[in-house]
């Protein structure tokens, strides 16, 4: 039950009545607009405010204080939550709510448990997110790992707003790329197997291609006895697999899966770009010059066409993106959201353009961008001392600290700001740890209702509390923290930014350390006592709530 929004639509309609009385009695022109409702910074502001009197300034063709003097004038709070309504600054109305009024969030919460929180608000929107998508070449490094802690949050943030998303790994398994990577580890086999050979510039350096190899003759021993081009032939398929196979095992041990893996190989072998080209042609989106062929993305914005065709006959990576934009549309999701890295930054105007060509709305594909991390370790950048290179991958992140530890402070910033991680903040055991922070305060949840169990106090039922009697300003704050939870889920889905909710969490267990630092749980106060259980049991909720969809784990001991 979304208690903040049920109050704030009650709150829209009584001022909506008031600005019809208003005119009604002369005092306004009208109509009402849509009112906005924000929570203001200062609690003495109130609980919530709205601009609707500077919105009305230009119809009205008033001072927007006068306007804002007519709807309080007119504004009739009996029945409702509204206690008090007062005007400041240039126009606001600052709304004061009854007290009682967040007292109703906790048997919402008792009545929904681990569901406190999901609403139908997205209307089960079917959305397609693809992230990490990784080259299948090389193991999975920092950047993808923070792609992957975020992606697969977003994609739980998203499904409990309402909206029906699916996640998608992308397989770049065909093309150049993987003809390289074939000749690379068959050198590097016949390199293994006693020869002496050169691996030339622009082919896969590094450790992790020796161990493909090494893999490929273990499980084929007699590998190299048969014909070049049937080695070639079997490791354009086997080498990509190898890899991402390990990206499937090292993203489940950090809690990222995906609905399905999608091969852009699959995809070139249906025949799915020659469909593509004619498709376009028919419609007028594609032509031939100069023995390519090619997509007519200017007229959609792009700053120049893009090849499909290559004068050879090769199709190009555009093209196979093209395709596979395509499929998605054509599986039936409305919106598609791709998470790239800042590298891929001058591809957003041809994929918008694209989008266009292909025959759909521009604002239908959404593209974020993961900005790059770096680890200090000893107040000093750290790199692995490991043959590979001097590259970090997820694995190596792993070693350094714990799973959830690496998704929670990914998950901290904003998607697309440089990121500086701490690994020795993200291992220490104290509240400046900020994971360690909030899931102390899970635990120390757990602590309080096993002490009061062994004193013969379970948790009641909502129905069986006076609610009323958490009245202290702490435990007053904790609940409306609590019964925000749903709109911070609402408003962190829809606007892509699930560091939303590692700041709600730090500000909900800070609100409980405060309430705990000042009220006593369990007291000689049988009623109050019973009270306070049912207040710290649903802060538990919450918290395990965000928490999970955040992937990361809501201890009960520490």
């Amino acid at each position: 039950m979304r208690i903040v929004e049920q109050i704030k639509s009650e709150i829209r309609q009584a001022l909506a009545d008031a600005v019809s009385r208003a005119v009604a009695a002369g005092a306004l022109v009208g109509p009402a607009p849509e009112v906005f409702l924000e929570t203001p910074k200062a609690r003495e502001h109130g609980d919530f405010a709205t601009n609707l009197a500077m919105v009305m300034a230009r119809q009205e063709k008033k001072a927007p204080r006068v306007i804002a003097q007519a709807i309080v004038d007119h504004l009739q709070t009996e029945g409702t939550w509204i206690e008090s309504a007062e005007i400041a600054g240039p126009g606001f109305i600052n709304l004061r709510l009854r007290q009682g009024w967040v007292h109703q969030v906790l048997p919402a919460i008792q009545a929904e448990g681990a569901d406190y929180g999901k609403s139908d608000h997205g209307g089960k929107q079917r959305i397609l997110l693809e992230y990490v998508s990784a080259n299948p070449t090389g193991p999975m490094v920092l950047v993808q790992a923070r792609a992957g802690a975020f992606g697969s949050s977003l994609a739980r943030l998203l499904n409990w707003a309402g909206y029906e998303c699916h996640t998608e790994f992308y397989v770049n398994d065909a093309g150049n790329q993987v003809k390289i990577l074939a000749r690379t580890v068959d050198l590097r086999a016949q390199e293994l197997r006693g020869a002496t050979v050169e691996i030339p510039e622009g082919y896969y350096p590094g450790e992790d291609v020796i161990d493909c190899a090494r893999a490929l003759l273990e499980q084929y021993p007699d590998f190299l006895e048969k014909p070049e081009e049937e080695r070639l032939a079997f490791l354009e398929r086997w080498a990509p697999e190898y890899f991402r196979s390990g990206h499937e095992r090292v993203l489940r041990s950090y809690g990222v899966e995906f609905d399905r893996w999608f091969s852009e190989r699959s995809l070139r072998e249906s025949g799915a770009p020659a469909r593509l080209v004619e498709w376009l042609k028919e419609r007028g989106e594609a032509y031939e010059k100069d023995g390519a062929v090619w997509m007519r993305t200017t007229a959609y914005g792009d700053d120049k066409d893009r090849v499909l065709v290559k004068s050879d006959g090769e199709y190009t990576y555009f093209a196979a993106d093209a395709c596979y934009h395509k499929d998605k549309y054509d599986r039936g999701y409305a919106t598609l959201i791709d998470i790239l890295g800042q590298d891929h930054h001058g591809y957003l105007g041809r994929m918008k353009a694209m989008v266009e060509c292909l025959g759909h709305p521009r604002d239908s594909l959404e593209i974020l961008f993961t900005q790059m991390v770096r680890l200090f370790k000893d107040g000093q950048e750290f790199r692995m001392s490991k043959r590979r290179g001097n590259y970090v991958t997820l694995e190596d992140l792993l070693e350094q600290v714990s799973v959830d530890a690496a998704r929670y402070f990914f998950l901290m910033r904003s998607l697309d700001t440089h990121m500086d991680f701490d690994l020795d903040l993200a291992n220490l055991k104290s509240s400046d740890n900020p994971v360690f922070y909030v899931q102390y305060a899970h635990a120390r949840i757990c602590s309080i209702l096993r002490q009061a169990r062994e004193q013969g106090l379970e948790v009641p039922a909502a129905s069986e509390v006076d609610t009323a009697l958490l009245a202290d300003e702490s435990e007053v704050e904790l609940m409306r923290k609590l019964a925000e939870f749903p709109e911070e889920i609402i408003g962190a889905a829809d606007a892509r930014e699930v560091h939303r909710i590692p700041r709600y969490l730090n500000e909900l267990a800070t609100l409980f350390h405060q309430f705990y630092s000042r009220c006593r749980v369990v007291s000689d106060d049988v009623p109050l006592s019973r009270a306070r259980l049912l207040l710290v049991d649903c802060t538990r909720t919450v918290l395990a709530n965000a928490l999970g969809i955040l992937g990361v784990s809501a201890p009960e001991r520490m």
